[in-house]
C-alpha cells in the first residue's frame, strides 16, 4: 500500500500540487481566524468549511468550481444555525441530521455540483455536533466560514490556480435511471436507514459521541454507486481508522495539545489527506483519524478511551452502511460496472473517431479531451471493479474475468493515447489503410455495445492485419486498439460467474 501511494504515478505533479495548495490554503484560513480575534472553535469551523471546499468541489472548468464555492455558505450556513437550534432537542436534532444526509446523497444526481454541496451541508451538521454548537456561537462561525473561504477561495483561484494551464476533464455522471431505479435515489433511501441505524447504536455506545457512527456511514456511501464498492469502502475506512488510531496513542496523545507540534502535525496530516485520495482511501483515512485526535487534544478531552470509541463507532457506521447496501434496494456490482465500461467503449469510439478525422486534415478535430475523459471513465471502471479484483474476494472466476477486463482496457486506453499524440503531430499524413483501421475499431466497439458474441469474428478481424503493413505509426495503435476490443467479447459477453476459460 505504501508503495501505491507514494510511488503512484502523478502526472503532470496534479496529486503533488492538489495537496501543497490545501496546506497553504488551510493554514492561511485558520491564521486569518487567529488574527481577526476568533476562538479555537471558530478557528477549527473555519478551516473545515476551507478543507471542504478545496476538497469536495470539482467540476469540470475554474469558472464552474468557483460558482460552486460561492454557493457553499447557502448549503452551510442554514443547516448550522439548525444544528445549533436543535442542540438541547435530541429528537428532532437526530430525525434533521437524517433528514440532511438523505438530502445530501440525493443532491448527487445533480452531479459534482449536487454532490459538493450536499457533503457541505452534512458535515457542517456533524461539526455542530462535534464543537457542541449552539445558537450564542453562529454570528462567530458564520463570519469565521465566510472569511476561511473567501481566503481558500484566493489561494485556488488567485495565487496557485494550476487548473487553468490543464485541459477541463469531463466528469462524467453515474448511470441513471427513473424513481427507485435511479441510482442516487435509491442511495439515498439507504444512507437514510443506514444512518439511522448507525445513530440508535452508536448512542447506546456513547451519548456524547454518536456523532462518529453517522459521519462513517456517511463517508462509506460518498463516491460509490454499488453494493460491491460500498462494501470495500466501508472495510478500507474501518482499517484506516484503526491504524490511524493506533498511531494516536504515540502522536496526538503525547501532544497534549502543544501548539506548535499540533499545528505541523495538522498540516502533515491535510497534506496526506489531499495527497493520497486518489489512490488509498485507507491511508486517507489514517491522516484524517490522526488529524481529528489531534484536534481533540487541542480541545483538552483526548484519551486513550476516546480513541477506542471512536474505533467503535466507526465499526457500527460501517456496519449501518453494509446491512443498508445488501439489504434495501441493492445495486448490483455488474450492473454498475457493465454502465462504466459502455460509457469507456463509447469513448473509445470518439476517440478515434476524432483521431482519424484530424488524420483526414481536420484541423477542428481534438482527440485529446476525449482522452482525459477515457482516463476517468477507467478509473470508474477500476473502482466499480474494485470488489472483484479485491485480495479478499472469493470470487476466483469473476476475480479472474475483472482482471482481464482491466488489462484489456488499459491496453485499449494506451493504444488511444498514442493515437491521439500521433494525431496531434501536424506532419502526421493521411493514409487511406487509417480510415480502414478507424472504421474497424469503431465496428468492433459497436459489436461489443450491442453484446453479441462474435467473438470469432473479432479474432478473425484482428489476426488478419498482416505485421509488415505497420509501417505507420498510427496503424499500429489502431491494429492494437483492434486486437484489444476483439479479445474484450470473451469476458464481456460470457456469463459474470462462468469460468474465465470458456
Amino acid at each position: 500500500m505504501l508503495k501505491r501511494v507514494f510511488v503512484a504515478p502523478d502526472p503532470g505533479r496534479v496529486r503533488l500540487r492538489f495537496a501543497g495548495r490545501a496546506v497553504i490554503g488551510i493554514g492561511l484560513a485558520v491564521a486569518l481566524c487567529g488574527l481577526v480575534g476568533h476562538s479555537l472553535v471558530a478557528a477549527i469551523t473555519g478551516g473545515l468549511a476551507a478543507l471542504l471546499a478545496l476538497f469536495t468541489v470539482t467540476d469540470a472548468t475554474v469558472r464552474q468550481q468557483a460558482v460552486t464555492t460561492a454557493l457553499l455558505p447557502a448549503a452551510g450556513l442554514p443547516v448550522l444555525a439548525l444544528a445549533a437550534v436543535l442542540h438541547d432537542q435530541p429528537v428532532a436534532r437526530d430525525l434533521s441530521f437524517l433528514a440532511v444526509m438523505g438530502a445530501g446523497v440525493y443532491a448527487r444526481r445533480w452531479g459534482p455540483r449536487g454532490h459538493a454541496l450536499g457533503v457541505f451541508a452534512f458535515m457542517t451538521f456533524f461539526a455542530a455536533q462535534f464543537l457542541h454548537t449552539v445558537p450564542q456561537q453562529l454570528p462567530e462561525l458564520y463570519a469565521a466560514v465566510l472569511l476561511s473561504l473567501a481566503a481558500s477561495s484566493a489561494v485556488r483561484f488567485g495565487f496557485w490556480c494550476y487548473e487553468r494551464r490543464l485541459p477541463p476533464v469531463v466528469v462524467p455522471a453515474p448511470p441513471e435511471g427513473r424513481g427507485l431505479a435511479r441510482i442516487t435515489t435509491r442511495q439515498a433511501v439507504q444512507a437514510t436507514l443506514g444512518g439511522a441505524f448507525a445513530l440508535g447504536l452508536g448512542q447506546v455506545l456513547s451519548d456524547q459521541r454518536w456523532y462518529w457512527a453517522v459521519g462513517a456511514t456517511w463517508w462509506v456511501f460518498v463516491n460509490t454507486t454499488s453494493r460491491g464498492e460500498t462494501l470495500v469502502r466501508g472495510f478500507r475506512r474501518v482499517l484506516g481508522t484503526v491504524i490511524g488510531i493506533a498511531a494516536g496513542f504515540f502522536v496526538a496523545i503525547p501532544l497534549e495539545g502543544a501548539g506548535a507540534p499540533t499545528a505541523a502535525i495538522v498540516a502533515v496530516c491535510v497534506f496526506g489527506i489531499f495527497y493520497t485520495a486518489a489512490v488509498s482511501y485507507s491511508w486517507m483515512m489514517f491522516f484524517v483519524t490522526v488529524m481529528v485526535g489531534v484536534l481533540y487534544g487541542v480541545l483538552g478531552v483526548l484519551d486513550a478511551s476516546l480513541l477506542w470509541l471512536r474505533v467503535a463507532e466507526t465499526a457500527v457506521g460501517a456496519l449501518g452502511a453494509v446491512l443498508a447496501v445488501l439489504l434495501i434496494l441493492p445495486v448490483t456490482t455488474h450492473a454498475i460496472t457493465d454502465a462504466w465500461i459502455r460509457k469507456a467503449l463509447r469513448c473509445v469510439h470518439a476517440c478515434t473517431a476524432e483521431a482519424a478525422e484530424r488524420l483526414a486534415g481536420s484541423l477542428s478535430a481534438d482527440p485529446g479531451p476525449r482522452v482525459a475523459e477515457l482516463d476517468v471513465l477507467l478509473g470508474r471502471v477500476r473502482l466499480s471493479l474494485a470488489p472483484l479484483v479485491h485480495p479478499l474476494s472469493p470470487l476466483k472466476a469473476r476475480k479472474a474475468r475483472a482482471r482481464q477486463v482491466l488489462a484489456l482496457l488499459d491496453d485499449c486506453v494506451r493504444e488511444v493515447r498514442g493515437l491521439a499524440s500521433i494525431a496531434a503531430d501536424p506532419a502526421a499524413s493521411h493514409d487511406a489503410r487509417l480510415s480502414a483501421a478507424c472504421s474497424r475499431v469503431e465496428e468492433a466497439v459497436e459489436e461489443l455495445l450491442r453484446q453479441e458474441s462474435r467473438q470469432a469474428r473479432g479474432a478473425e478481424r484482428a489476426a488478419a492485419q498482416p505485421g509488415a503493413a505497420l509501417d505507420h505509426p498510427a496503424l499500429a495503435h489502431l491494429h492494437g486498439l483492434e486486437r484489444a476490443l476483439g479479445d474484450l467479447a470473451a469476458p464481456l459477453h460470457s456469463s459474470p460467474r462462468a469460468p474465465i476459460a470458456a
